[in-house]
């Protein structure tokens, strides 16, 4: 072979590389500007600003006037006619789907009620159905959905998509969720925890976004939490990490789902804050609980404080061990404001250690009740598959190397 062959080989091998890089960092934020996607990839603008050409013209991006602190910016995302994505959150009492493109929008959304206990194949079986419902609704089919996020109010080992602890979703372990849902639906399928995917939507769109360490807390009718660690979801062992719902707070409390004596919640769970309620008011629900204390009712003020207290008590513990740079707050509880948030972040800043440089912020999540949802859609966008097709040669930069967006930059 030729040098002059082998030279345009290595150059034809590289512009392809650089056209990768580009691609997975639009792919991985949704959407950023040609000066971020340099920042991004360690390419320089002029290279960023050819490669961006060459993508719109094979239809694989798209652009838009943005503006990045108030200056007019051109935003590159992956085109819509690249895929959809699915997300599914399984709630304990709900079922959410929503289909999204690679900007992050969601075209289309469901939300179903769940009967209590719901069985894992009417559940799944419902998902898929309510999938092929949106699409139909937004003109699309299956052929244009690059994958499927799904995510499941238990820890999920993500190697096999199960449920990796007994009895904390009863009837579902054992099964291999995501098999389930690619043999109906004939797409990738990955599978997480809520709390996970809460904590992943809010580091790349919501209120954690920006910051490489940070902690997602989903109070809700169990509680659990996400961890990021320099910007990327720990799941720890078999998917365990963050389950501070199994935190023992009561050594001679009630028995909980897990086997365990006395975890938060027991204590903190839907069951347990209608309980104290019950002899005044009678039968009640979560629902009950979170609209009576947003109405200022303030016995059922009380137990939310009470439970945001308690939350607030073990979530120091794990904010002292990891030290986040901010623990955002979701979750269906979440919608009852300051009453849950106050007390719970005055638990925290009075446990963990004061850092004077940067002090820990606890605020609510952004996205509120779909920040499990768009976690989903985000995971399924970001494990996609997405082709990069060659053009004529273009003389690029040598040595690409990867480094986080920059802030505050214009193209």
């Amino acid at each position: 072979m030729s040098r002059r062959r082998s030279a345009a080989g290595s150059q034809t091998a590289l512009r392809e590389a650089n056209k990768s890089l580009v691609v997975g960092a639009v792919q991985r934020y949704g959407g950023l500007t040609q000066v971020e996607l340099a920042a991004a990839t360690g390419l320089s603008q002029a290279t960023v600003s050819t490669i961006v050409r060459e993508l719109l013209a094979a239809g694989l991006v798209d652009t838009a006037v943005t503006t990045r602190s108030g200056r007019r910016a051109q935003l590159v995302t992956l085109a819509r006619r690249v895929g959809l994505a699915v997300g599914v959150q399984v709630g304990h009492r709900h079922l959410r789907v929503a289909l999204g493109d690679f900007a992050h929008e969601v075209v289309a959304e469901q939300v179903l009620p769940l009967p209590y206990e719901h069985p894992s194949d009417t559940t799944l079986d419902r998902a898929a159905l309510l999938v092929m419902d949106l699409l139909e609704r937004v003109g699309a089919d299956l052929d244009g959905v690059v994958g499927i996020g799904v995510g499941v109010p238990a820890p999920v080992d993500a190697d096999t998509g199960m449920v990796s602890v007994p009895g904390v979703m009863r009837g579902w372990e054992g099964e291999h969720l995501g098999q389930v849902l690619t043999k109906r639906l004939g797409r990738p399928v990955h599978v997480d925890n809520d709390a996970n995917l809460g904590a992943l939507a809010e580091a790349t769109l919501g209120a954690a976004r920006g910051y490489r360490d940070a902690v997602y807390v989903r109070a809700s009718y169990g509680t659990g939490a996400g961890i990021v660690l320099g910007g990327q979801v720990h799941r720890g062992f078999a998917g365990t990490a963050g389950e501070i719902g199994h935190v023992q707070v009561d050594p001679t409390g009630h028995i909980c789902r897990c086997g365990s004596r006395g975890c938060l919640d027991t204590v903190v769970g839907a069951a347990a804050l209608v309980e104290p309620l019950r002899a005044t008011h009678g039968s009640l629900s979560l629902r009950d609980v979170i609209g009576r204390t947003r109405a200022g009712d303030p016995g059922f003020a009380r137990v939310v404080a009470d439970a945001g207290a308690l939350i607030g008590t073990v979530v120091a513990g794990l904010g002292t061990a990891v030290n986040p740079q901010c623990v955002v707050v979701g979750g269906e509880l979440s919608e009852t404001g300051e009453a849950l948030l106050r007390p719970l972040r005055d638990a925290v800043q009075r446990r963990v250690l004061l850092n004077q440089i940067a002090p820990l912020e606890v605020v609510p999540a952004a996205l509120g009740q779909r920040a499990e949802v768009m976690g989903a859609l985000v995971l399924a966008l970001r494990e996609a598959d997405v082709p990069v097709r060659a053009e004529d040669d273009v003389e690029l930069d040598a040595e690409p190397v990867p480094g986080p967006p920059g802030q505050g930059e214009t193209s």
